[in-house]
């Protein structure tokens, strides 16, 4: 079972909505107030909600869906949107996601692909962590001749707070097998970089 559950139906566990209130308290607020009184519950929530992709199986995700080709060129999947909370600060980072493979002997289902960002990404994530990854799941789970994966993202945590640049953004990429010969590189850089910066 890897759909993610809708956020009011999560039950908060292990005393996460006492945390959050202590939080709250800590900073000055008043829990009491009719504003608060129910955040403790929500951001307990949104919490579990948001990292629950540690309780998912990528490499089941992608089994799941492994169909017998005999398809040898590259497949793209590109403007996957991701959203991530970043381990250092707990604060978003957010943007697009762009795979791609070269098949061999096995393809995977197109949505797969989205599900597998969005298990990585629901979990504390960096950037860089976040893109290897996925590249490494594919390499290892479909055994392709390449795999390449490029995320262009945008953090609050240099936005809101730090350096408060907010027009930058940072983009990481990986590359396996045959996306590591130039030409086969070039070709899918060509392909996704008009959705690039």
């Amino acid at each position: 079972m890897y759909k993610f559950k809708e956020e009011y139906n999560l039950e908060v566990t292990d005393g996460l909505q006492e945390k959050y209130q202590g939080i709250l308290e800590r900073i000055g607020e008043d829990v009491n107030r009719e504003g608060i009184e129910k955040t403790p519950e929500r951001a307990a929530k949104a919490m579990q909600f948001l990292t629950q992709g540690y309780k998912m199986d990528p490499e089941a995700i992608l089994k799941k869906a492994m169909f017998k080709e005999d398809y040898n060129e590259m497949v793209v999947v590109k403007d996957i949107e991701l959203y991530s909370l970043c381990e250092h600060h707990l604060l978003p980072f957010f943007g697009k996601a762009h795979i791609a493979y070269i098949p061999n002997g096995h393809i995977v289902g197109l949505s797969k692909l989205p599900r597998l960002v969005d298990v990585f990404a629901r979990r504390l994530q960096v950037q860089e962590r976040l893109t290897h990854n996925i590249l490494e799941c594919i390499n290892k789970t479909l055994k392709p001749k390449g795999v390449a994966v490029v995320i262009e993202a945008e953090h609050l945590c240099m936005m809101m707070r730090g350096v408060q640049k907010q027009n930058s953004a940072t983009t990481t990429s990986g590359f396996r097998g045959q996306f590591q010969k130039i030409e086969t590189r070039n070709e899918f850089l060509k392909l996704i970089s008009a959705n690039l910066k």
